[in-house]
C-alpha cells in the first residue's frame, strides 16, 4: 500500500486497503420489461440510494469532526463536497419516486381504451329548434307518438 495514504488513515483512525476486482458482467434485461421487473429495479435502486445517503451522513459527521479539530481549509472543502453529494443523492431518490409514478401512469394510459363519440349537427338554429320540438334529437319516444 502506498505511503501517501498513511496520514489520511491516521486522521480517520482507519486502516485502508486496496482491493482489485474484475468488472461485472453486464446483462441485458429480458424484453418486454414486466411490471415485476420495474418494481424490483425500483426497490433495488431505492435501497442503494438510502444506503448511499446514510454512508454519506456518516462521512460528513467524520469529516466535520476532523475539520473542527484540524481547522484545515481542505477538510472543510471536502466536507462541502460531501454535503453536496449527499444532497444530490437525496434529489435522485425524489426523482426515482417521480419516475416510478410516471411509469405507472403510462401503463394505466396504455391499458385504458377510451372511446369518444361526438355528435355533430350541421344546420341552422331554426332547423335545430324544429327538430327538438319534433323530438327527433332527444330520442324521446313519447314525443314521437
Amino acid at each position: 500500500m502506498p505511503d501517501n495514504y498513511d496520514s489520511i488513515d491516521k486522521a480517520l483512525n482507519i486502516e485502508s486497503s486496496i482491493v482489485e476486482t474484475e468488472p461485472a458482467e453486464i446483462r441485458k434485461p429480458p424484453i418486454p420489461i414486466e411490471k415485476t421487473d420495474i418494481k424490483k429495479d425500483y426497490e433495488y435502486t431505492r435501497a442503494n440510494l438510502y444506503s448511499l445517503i446514510e454512508k454519506g451522513q456518516e462521512a460528513i459527521n467524520g469529516i466535520m469532526e476532523l475539520a473542527g479539530e484540524s481547522a484545515s481549509p481542505r477538510a472543510y472543502e471536502v466536507a462541502g463536497q460531501l454535503i453536496k453529494s449527499v444532497a444530490d443523492t437525496t434529489d435522485k431518490l425524489a426523482d426515482l419516486q417521480k419516475k416510478l409514478k410516471d411509469l405507472e401512469e403510462d401503463s394505466v394510459k396504455q391499458t385504458t381504451n377510451n372511446v369518444t363519440n361526438n355528435a355533430l349537427f350541421v344546420g341552422s338554429t331554426s332547423e335545430l329548434s324544429k327538430l327538438l320540438k319534433q323530438g327527433f334529437l332527444n330520442n324521446n319516444k313519447s314525443q314521437d307518438a
